[in-house]
This record gives structure tokens, sequence and C-alpha cells, in this order.
């Protein structure tokens, strides 16, 4: 993974990671152990979805530029939906409880969501790649003044 993505995965995940540790707290304030555990699966089950989403994203990008911005939307959209796909599988589970795992879901995805878009607007990415070895000089067919 070139720098460039580490740090964008490093730049979202860190929050996501941190939200997801207060959320375990409260959690477990509120609701007991179960609570907790509940907190901790659903910040690992965003952390996974949206890392493995932004690694297969930045794949597509430098294989495929010109179906970016159409894969960008059909992983997002597939995100979310495998998102509450896992929500109503383990929606009356006995593991954990499942409101606190619901709601630190949510939050996680959108301290993810959020912190991604501030990782790439402050990214000084070049969208053209400038090829060195092809790069021709240009004569000189200037006219003298």
């Amino acid at each position: 993974m070139p720098s460039n993505d580490a740090r964008i995965l490093l730049q979202a995940a860190v929050p996501t990671a941190t939200v997801g540790a207060i959320a375990a707290v409260v959690s477990g304030v509120v609701a007991g152990g179960k609570g907790a555990i509940g907190a901790i699966v659903a910040t690992l089950v965003v952390i996974l979805f949206m890392g493995i989403g932004l690694y297969v994203l930045q794949r597509v990008a430098k294989s495929l530029p010109h179906l970016f911005q159409a894969m960008g939307l059909l992983l997002y959209t597939a995100q979310i939906l495998l998102l509450f796909i896992f929500v109503a599988v383990f929606k009356n589970t006995s593991l954990f409880n499942p409101k606190s795992f619901a709601l630190t879901l949510v939050v996680t995805t959108l301290v993810w969501i959020g912190a991604q878009a501030r990782a790439h607007m402050k990214a000084k990415i070049l969208y053209v790649e400038p090829d060195s070895s092809k790069a021709e000089k240009p004569e000189n067919k200037g006219h003298s003044s």
C-alpha cells in the first residue's frame, strides 16, 4: 500500500477506534459488559468493512481509473447494505447488547466517513501522474522578437 493510501487509512482508522473505545466505555457503564462487547464488535466491523473498502477503491483507482467514481458509489452502497444486513442478523442476539452495537455502528461509520473525507481533502494527491521517462522536451520554435 503506497504511503498516501496508508496515511489516509490511518487518519480514518485512528479517530474511529478512539470513538469506538469511548462508545465501549459508555456502553459498559450504561448496559454492562454485553454493551461494551457490542460496542467493540461494532467498532471492529466498521474498521474492517471500511478499511477493506478503502483498499479496494485504491486498487481500482490505480488499475481502472475510468471506473473510479462508479466503483466508489457502488462500494459505499454495498458497505452500507452489508452493515444493515449485519445489524439485521444480530438484532436478537444474546452475545452482546444489540442497541449498543447498532448505535456504535452508526456513530463509528459516520466518524470513519468524516475522517476519510478530511484526510482526502488535506492530502496533496496528484490526479495526473507525471511520467518523466516519456516526457518530451519542447522544441524551441519561437520567433525572435
